[in-house]
């Protein structure tokens, strides 16, 4: 039995384990941070497979990491596992969880004849904390030789176009008066926000193609009679590398100080979270995971044809530009729907869905056995560290 067939045979045995972890944190959504059930859940499943589990680790209540073997070769898969607000599991980290978790005991099966080190990391918080951030300040992947994950998305790609993002609360604080009697004596802080808006939207002739904007109000007032005293709205600017989306930061703050400053209110903005950098992914493990993912069937025919790659945004970036990574796409049948679509939770918990958590689980598997295996690149990865 080869060492890609004894992986399998492991994640096979863990199947029903593996869709039954998906289906639960599908089931019990939580936000970035609080994912303690579900954090909680990935966790027992791999102690009870024979990881050791360090919990709450980076000072983070549901950061985790779980380890098997004691090789010179340290591979680390990423597990995610937190929510969106109102719509659920609409990116799918059920699956990603899962997957990690699946990939994990595959590549343990096999760790002591490669000389390999595995790791499951519990990252909290992709959706705009930045979890992974935390835990690369924290030193948890200075050890690492390469980190890996998959994400599932409608169609299969072997890398999106991965955009660093900030994520931003904007406060316009005004004075409150009598909407009818007396406005004149008020300041408006919500018309301060549709200003901000309105040059926004004018600005987004200007941006460039890849540059995005976007946002929503969070507060506008408490009645339609009082002057709004407080506006807040969360935004997200997005662009290629760190350096032009500080540059995009400009001009997108220069619109919320013209709002300001055309209504009499004050401002201030405050980061949310970590800024997410762009991705680089490690051509030579991408390589080698498009074969492990063809052999079950998986295509990527888009990749091949050149298509325009989607355009995202994750912490795995930054993770990419410490470590050698991966973050290839895959696909789950959602009918015409999109991630962050109610439609798409839905597809997240089906059949196929479950299959993806084994699909996923093998290819990253066979994807860190080829990499262990290749004599140039284990050596490259083991120089970096």
């Amino acid at each position: 039995m080869t060492l890609q067939d004894r992986a399998t045979k492991a994640i096979e045995n863990a199947r029903h384990d593996l869709v039954a972890l998906s289906r639960y944190i599908h089931a019990h959504p939580e936000l970035g941070y609080v994912e303690f059930e579900s954090s909680e859940a990935v966790a027992l499943a791999a102690e009870q497979q024979g990881f050791l589990v360090e919990r709450g680790v980076a000072s983070l209540p549901t950061a985790f990491r779980a380890t098997q073997g004691s090789g010179e070769l340290h591979i680390s898969f990423c597990a995610e596992f937190d929510a969106l607000p109102d719509v659920g599991h609409a990116c799918g980290h059920n699956i990603i969880a899962a997957s990690s978790l699946g990939a994990a005991l595959g590549l343990a099966a096999v760790a002591d004849e490669l000389n390999l080190t595995v790791t499951l990391l519990g990252t909290p918080s992709e959706e705009g904390g930045g979890g992974k951030i935390d835990l690369i300040e924290a030193g948890y992947f200075d050890d690492a030789h390469a980190a890996m994950m998959v994400h599932p998305f409608p169609q299969e790609w072997l890398d999106a176009r991965c955009l660093a993002v900030d994520h931003f609360d904007v406060v316009f604080a005004g004075k409150a008066a009598h909407a009818s009697a007396a406005p004149w004596e008020g300041a408006n802080a919500l018309d301060a926000l549709t200003i901000a808006q309105v040059a926004l939207g004018l600005l987004r002739q200007q941006l460039r193609p890849e540059d995005q904007v976007h946002g929503i109000v969070t507060e506008g007032g408490s009645a339609a009679n009082i002057i709004a005293s407080r506006a807040v709205g969360r935004f997200m600017a997005r662009s290629t590398t760190a350096e032009r989306l500080s540059e995009l930061r400009s001009r997108v703050n220069a619109c919320f100080e013209a709002g300001a400053l055309a209504t009499g209110t004050t401002l201030v903005i405050e980061e949310v979270g970590h800024s997410f950098s762009h991705m680089e992914s490690d051509p030579d493990i991408l390589a080698h995971y498009r074969r492990s993912a063809e052999s079950p069937g998986r295509d990527f025919a888009l990749d091949d044809e050149l298509a325009a790659k989607p355009t995202i945004s994750t912490d795995m970036g930054n993770v990419s530009l410490v470590v050698p990574s991966i973050h290839p796409l895959l696909m789950i049948p959602t009918h015409g729907a999109v991630n962050h679509q109610p439609e798409f939770t839905a597809a997240c918990v089906t059949p196929a869905a479950d299959q993806a958590v084994i699909d996923g689980a093998v290819a990253l598997a066979h994807t860190a056995i080829a990499v262990a295996q290749d004599t140039a690149l284990r050596q490259r990865l083991l120089q970096r560290a």
